[in-house]
């Protein structure tokens, strides 16, 4: 077993699947490096159930959000906030970890807040350009804070910040082209188009790509993870294209057999193109409907050779099918591109700091 055998570590962050799944990406090299793993999330957020898989003890604390806007919970969302910061000192002096890592998300903040009250080590991820408003809170008391972009190193403590990338499960590597056809029924040997809504979905993108589908089905198999109740029953038997509310263990081998692919431009999700190479379109999120950091990440993807993007209000068939034609025509310089880049999979910088900072 590793010197690091005795080791214990907190995992904390959540609220949404990006704020967990980097955290699930590091339990293997964790567990390799002898590290005893715990983590700690909302009573009963999107965390508990990601994190019910791998027999990871997991406890839950209060939470509220920490919002830029009205709302009435402002005025009982910070005592919630209070009894999570007494819960997690109770919970860390119970487990005695060495160190923390936290994705980020509401409910990281009373934990990474108890940390430091108590003395204990802790290092923050941040996944967009723009750090948000729960990793600014917490990136005084931090170790290091490691990130996504380069970009966002200028915004970080100079002494602090390390270009790491994120996280990305090993299994998404190891998928087959060819169960990826035979799941999804594509027979013939057309390159395939995969769409990506995000675990919701997106209900612009899909309905877009399924106005699209005559022009596109002559050229490409599509397969289309639509999001939870977004599927189209009157397209269930149209030859070629294939949906699926959300897709897990499948997902490997659907990555395996994608050409190229049309996603949002959450930093996890596009982080994983990259670290498969994927060559792809982009449609972020507008600043309508979030905060912007998707467009960040997508003109930084865009700007370093890894995407093509199409914002969002800009968004038709004619846009979206030639693009498609222009980024298959060209996805050789997309795959060189992606192939100089540094930014992989961050599992085994991130586990070598950890290490560090407990010695």
């Amino acid at each position: 077993m590793s010197e690091n055998a005795n080791k214990k570590i907190v995992l904390t962050g959540g609220g949404s699947a990006g704020h967990v799944t980097p955290n699930i990406a590091l339990i293997p090299a964790l567990k390799k490096a002898g590290y005893e793993i715990f983590y700690i999330g909302s009573y009963d957020g999107i965390e508990k159930k990601l994190i019910e898989d791998y027999n990871i003890p997991y406890f839950g604390i209060a939470t509220g959000k920490l919002r830029r806007y009205f709302d009435p919970k402002n005025f009982s969302d910070p005592f919630r906030v209070m009894k999570g910061f007494t819960e997690s000192i109770s919970l860390l002096k119970k487990i005695k970890p060495d160190i923390i890592f936290s994705k980020g998300g509401f409910v990281s903040v009373p934990v990474v807040r108890a940390a430091r009250f108590l003395g204990i080590p802790y290092i923050v991820h941040e996944s967009d350009i723009t750090p948000g408003l729960a990793n600014k809170l917490s990136m005084n008391g931090a170790n290091k804070i490691c990130c996504n972009f380069p970009e966002t190193m200028r915004l970080l403590p100079a002494d602090k910040a390390i270009l790491t990338g994120t996280p990305i499960r090993d299994e998404l590597g190891k998928g087959s082209r060819e169960e990826g056809k035979r799941i999804c029924g594509f027979t013939d040997d057309k390159p395939v188009l995969m769409v990506i809504g995000g675990s919701l979905g997106a209900q612009s993108v899909n309905e877009t790509v399924r106005f699209a589908l005559p022009r596109l089905l002559p050229e490409f198999n599509v397969v289309h993870i639509c999001g939870k109740e977004k599927m189209d029953n009157l397209k269930l038997s149209v030859p070629g294209y294939k949906q699926f509310e959300y897709v897990k263990n499948e997902l490997k081998d659907l990555f395996a057999m994608a050409d190229i692919v049309v996603s949002r431009a959450g930093a996890n999700s596009i982080c994983e193109l990259l670290a498969l190479k994927k060559p792809n379109i982009l449609i972020p999120l507008s600043t309508k409907s979030s905060r912007g950091d998707q467009m960040l990440n997508a003109r930084s993807f865009e700007q370093q050779g890894f995407s093509l993007v199409i914002d969002n209000d800009e968004l038709d068939e004619d846009i979206l099918v030639e693009t498609i034609e222009d980024l298959y025509e060209n996805r050789e310089k997309f795959l060189v591109n992606m192939s100089k880049s540094s930014l992989q999979s961050a599992t085994d910088a991130i586990v070598r700091i950890l290490n560090e900072e407990v010695q």
